[in-house]
């Protein structure tokens, strides 16, 4: 049963919504509820200004960006590489680090144009650099680094081509760091070298014996599928040093998986990294740089806690034990403390944009008491009927036993059991059995009644699932697998919430169909404070008034690693910046993908699609089955759907 509210509907505030749906925790600094009961963001933190986001949603239908739309708040990507830089810079400072510290930016997380070229813009002042893990990143990479001082960090399989690429592009000035992953690389980038008669700034990537866990635990440790062992790292130094390389070794890479929950096996990781790097400078090479790769996570539902959804440690956390435990290591051994890495593409790009999508309706179990027949009804509904009765005269008792209505809920299953049965055999009409659905959902919206009166008994299982009974589906116009692909691949929990209507008490639970004809295409799975809640709290819809919900903290690889699936396109997407006192600017507005961009993506031609509709329409007007007007009609219908989004629209 939901427990959350304790309180009527008439005193209800933004604060209950605030605790029900977990903003106050998740929320940090960018996100709270205004005294309109709507969503406002604090682009610039705490003490910077507010958006209402209802009304921002509004605004920017206004400029015909229809839902469902992705908001980018550029200020939040500019305070979160700012948040990072600082808490290292405080990190530094404590423990009296002599290195410093330098981000790179993980560009797989999200390649979208606009998104990479805000973070270098914002990043300057820290020298932000970028992690490449392709070729066609490294691609992007070399043409959006203009600060000499920022690092290409360049990871992934690596053929002669990229190879050769980075090492002419540390001729031009930037500064590409090969990093060795696979043992069969040294050779190649020797050759390339010897070929090019000049040579690339050198990483290894070591495969590390520490243990991670939750969803990428298997990124980390013997079997996983990047980085060399110790007798491979002491190969490589052999190799390099006999090709004259050596002098060029100046990172040690490691990586311990994507939102690592724990703080301690980050600890583990860095202790024996650093004691890696410690033996790679005894053996000769002049090293500099440790980078410890990703992994930052994100407190999705704010519980603080070391579940997957969750975090059980700050930024500055993080950046404290990163300083402090290298530090430990390099000192014990008289050896300079490197200058530090990191690839925190999630916890830089998670917060700044936000999903919003309309319902388009909802579907419920009907729960209201049919009226009796003239006619006699047949035994079972009798019994359905004496069921509901007993449960509503349980509110005359002074007293009700939890057995008392367990029994009641245990008869009206058992009953609805043998209406099934009945219709099954032919003798029960349709108009029967839906009377005994009816009266059965009926006994359960009863029963939660005198369930919610109980006080200091133990409610058992199946009464405290009776809401699940009465549960309804809200139809989301988006596609799961295109916005939110990580919630169907992987069970990935993010923030969901209506932006609106937060003064009022939610009514109802529900879970969310998107619009693709695939049965897995649901949100059905929501944060509840360290735990996982199947439906979310959510209001009756309105005949005359849009409903509005949020999927927040979706920024990093959502939009990257979404799918075409049934042909749902990318969304309409805008980059808000706060340009003074209580007003913003729309930096820029991407389009959402129109039908025809879609049916060219998987080959086939608009054009041609449009002809054979007109054709197969002349036809029809030919044979008198179809009027000229209704022809010119369907042709203008079809030309404008072309054109369009593939979502759909009030």
């Amino acid at each position: 049963m939901n427990k959350e509210g304790l309180t009527s509907e008439d005193t209800w505030n933004v604060s209950h919504s605030s605790s029900l749906y977990g903003l106050n925790r998740w929320g940090e600094k960018y996100f709270s509820i205004n005294s309109l009961g709507n969503i406002v963001v604090k682009p610039k933190g705490e003490n910077g200004e507010t958006l209402d986001l209802f009304e921002l949603v509004k605004e920017l239908e206004g400029r015909n960006l229809k839902l469902p739309l992705l908001i980018r708040f550029d200020d939040i990507l500019e305070d979160r590489i700012k948040s990072i830089n600082t808490a290292f810079e405080q990190a530094i400072k404590k423990y009296k680090y002599e290195g410093i510290y330098q981000g790179v930016y993980p560009v797989k997380c999200n390649q979208q144009q606009q998104v990479v070229e805000t973070l270098m813009k914002y990043g300057r002042p820290w020298n932000l650099g970028l992690e490449a893990g392709s070729k066609a990143e490294l691609l992007i990479a070399l043409s959006l680094i203009s600060d000499p001082k920022a690092l290409l960090i360049c990871n992934g399989y690596k053929d002669k081509r990229y190879i050769e690429t980075s090492i002419l592009a540390r001729q031009l000035g930037q500064q590409p760091i090969l990093v060795i992953e696979q043992a069969d690389e040294v050779e190649r980038i020797i050759k390339a070298s010897k070929e090019l008669g000049a040579a690339p700034l050198i990483g290894i990537r070591g495969k590390l014996s520490t243990q991670s866990n939750g969803k990428w635990g298997e990124s980390i440790g013997d079997k996983s599928k990047f980085g060399l062992s110790i007798p491979e790292i002491l190969q490589t130094v052999e190799s390099l040093k006999q090709a004259n390389l050596l002098h060029e070794l100046r990172l040690l890479h490691f990586h311990v998986g994507s939102q690592i929950n724990d703080i301690a096996i980050f600890k583990d990781a860095l202790q024996e990294a650093g004691q890696i790097y410690i033996e790679l400078n005894k053996l000769g090479a002049p090293m500099g740089y440790l980078d410890v790769g990703g992994g930052l996570g994100i407190d999705y539902d704010g519980s603080q806690t070391s579940t997957a959804a969750s975090t059980n440690y700050s930024l500055q956390n993080y950046a404290n034990d990163v300083v402090a435990t290298i530090q430990e290591c390099c000192l014990g051994r008289d050896v300079s403390p490197p200058n530090l890495i990191s690839e925190s593409g999630r916890a830089i790009t998670s917060h700044f944009s936000v999903l919003i999508f309309n319902i388009l309706s909802e579907s419920k179990v009907p729960s209201n008491v049919p009226s009796k027949p003239d006619s006699q009804e047949c035994l079972i509904i009798k019994n359905l009927r004496e069921t509901l009765n007993s449960i509503n005269d349980f509110s005359d008792s002074s007293k009700v036993k939890i057995t008392q209505l367990q029994e009641a809920w245990t008869d009206a299953l058992k009953f609805k059991e043998d209406s099934l049965a009945a219709f099954r055999l032919g003798y029960m009409s349709i108009l029967e059995r839906s009377t005994a659905e009816q009266l059965t959902w009926a006994c359960a919206k009863s029963l939660i009644r005198e369930v919610e009166k109980i006080n200091g008994q133990i409610i058992p299982k199946e009464l405290q699932g009776l809401n699940y009974y009465l549960a309804r589906t809200y139809y989301a116009n988006l596609s799961i697998f295109r916005s939110a692909p990580d919630t169907w691949a992987i069970n990935q929990l993010f923030p969901i919430m209506p932006i609106h209507r937060l003064r009022e008490k939610p009514t109802n639970l529900g879970d969310f169909a998107d619009l693709t004809c695939d049965s897995d295409g649901k949100l059905s799975s929501f944060i509840n404070n360290g735990q996982v809640k199947p439906l979310l709290e959510l209001h009756e819809l309105k005949a005359d008034e849009s409903y509005l919900i949020g999927m927040f903290l979706g920024g990093a690889y959502q939009e990257v690693m979404g799918n075409s699936h049934n042909l749902f396109g990318s969304t309409n997407t805008a980059h808000i910046r706060l340009s003074n006192e209580r007003s913003y600017k729309v930096n820029h507005v991407i389009r959402a993908d129109s039908k025809a961009d879609l049916l060219e993506a998987m080959e086939h031609n608009p054009k041609l699609v449009l002809e054979r509709l007109r054709i197969a329409s002349e036809l029809a007007i030919q044979e008198r089955r179809l009027s000229i007007n209704d022809a010119q009609r369907l042709m203008e219908h079809i030309e404008i759907s072309l054109r369009e989004s593939t979502y759909l629209q009030e």
